[in-house]
């Protein structure tokens, strides 16, 4: 064993055991849940679960802009614009200028679009999202505080490859 493994199991003891197991696996299961919805969209509709995440917040609403969207699912407004490009590729939103200021864009569900919700399993994001809003703001501001600092802590690893908190605005998979 590493020299640094035997000081992170000492560290593990000491920090208590059964907190990290909770953790990890909290982890899991929301990871677990994540997965089994994009299968799950992409199985039965075809499309990601980024996509069927878009259409939904789109529902019952006449159009929204691409900020509007991104705000919507607390994504970058550039990932939302990639989702909703395959979207308008496959033909279930449209893209038109705004009514009051052509400048700006439109985006709203197409009959197809509106035809696929109908037959569409929630999607975990939406139920992730559904889940924070139920707790306290000191609750949410703690869980953001850590879970920052969590990703911080497993981006000074080898493969570096995690996001500075800056990028990290929630990219989602077109």
């Amino acid at each position: 064993m590493a020299p640094d493994s035997k000081h992170t199991l000492a560290r593990v003891a000491t920090t208590g055991r059964d907190d990290m197991v909770k953790v990890v696996d909290s982890i899991r299961s929301i990871v677990h849940h994540l997965r089994v919805s994009a299968r799950e969209a992409e199985q039965k509709l075809g499309i990601s679960s980024a996509q069927l995440y878009v259409l939904q917040e789109l529902q019952g609403q006449p159009a929204l802009s691409i900020n509007q969207l991104a705000d919507r699912t607390f994504t970058h407004q550039s990932s939302v614009s990639m989702v909703v490009a395959k979207l308008v590729e496959s033909r279930l939103v449209t893209r038109t200028a705004a009514k009051r200021d052509a400048r700006k864009v439109a985006i709203s569900l197409t009959a197809a679009g509106r035809a696929m919700l109908r037959r569409s399993p929630a999607v975990a994001q939406t139920r992730l999202v559904d889940a924070l809003k139920t707790m306290s703001r000191s609750e949410l501001k703690s869980l953001a505080s850590n879970l920052d600092a969590l990703t911080a802590r497993l981006g000074s690893g080898e493969s570096g490859d995690v996001l500075s908190p800056q990028k990290r605005r929630y990219v989602l998979e077109a």
